[in-house]
């Protein structure tokens, strides 16, 4: 199988199994979304989604969480992982916001990732989910998956696993491809012991060629 046609199967396969494949964050707008983002390092989107409200309630714009020093934020947000670090970022994160870009979000990668605690996979996450921009995000799931099943070959970072997924995924449908690696990393194929056996991409996975097919269990057809 050409890498072409497992593209092409990929894609085929999730459009079907997984057609609106989206962020499981939730937000309301750009800003909302860059401080859901940057709170979502090496946290759930479950927890995030809890403590957001009563934080964009608080400050709902970049003007307000300008405003405020890493102290008022952390209350509202020593729930997450790394609350102090996260606290500093926001703050200064809405500051360079208001002073930088008059209160807007920025679209760009790189001005994004001129905002404190915001790095080139957080960035490509906003200009893709907020802005519609193509890139494809790659955290530690895309890059996981993507090598398992053999759509990026010998990519030793997560951008030169990016480089190749744009490559070869039609403009029209990265947004979805990012999401449909995600979730897929997130419930099927997960890091330890993947769920081959529940996996619909079998046929075209290099991982599970790899597998001894004895030790997976394939559930029986009804």
């Amino acid at each position: 199988m050409t890498t072409r046609e497992r593209y092409v199967r990929v894609k085929e396969y999730f459009e079907k199994n997984m057609p609106e494949a989206e962020t499981e964050l939730h937000y309301g707008d750009p800003f909302s979304l860059v401080v859901s983002v940057i709170l979502s390092a090496q946290c759930t989107d479950k927890r995030v989604n809890m403590i957001t409200p009563a934080l964009m309630e608080r400050f709902p714009t970049p003007y307000e969480m300008a405003a405020a020093e890493p102290g008022d934020i952390f209350p509202y947000i020593r729930s997450c992982s790394y609350p102090n670090n996260k606290a500093r970022h926001l703050s200064a994160m809405a500051r360079k916001i208001v002073n930088d870009f008059k209160g807007k979000v920025p679209e760009s990668v790189d001005d994004l990732m001129s905002l404190p605690g915001v790095g080139r996979k957080t960035a490509n996450v906003i200009t893709l989910v907020a802005f519609g921009n193509p890139a494809m995000p790659v955290d530690t799931h895309v890059f996981r998956v993507a090598a398992r099943l053999g759509l990026t070959n010998g990519a030793k970072t997560p951008q030169a696993a990016e480089q190749q997924l744009i490559k070869n995924f039609p403009r029209h449908v990265l947004s979805r491809a990012h999401h449909w690696l995600i979730l897929h990393g997130r419930y099927v194929c997960i890091a330890r012991k993947p769920k081959c056996g529940e996996c619909g991409l079998r046929e075209v996975c290099k991982y599970y060629r790899s597998q001894d097919k004895d030790e997976i269990k394939v559930p029986m057809k009804k």
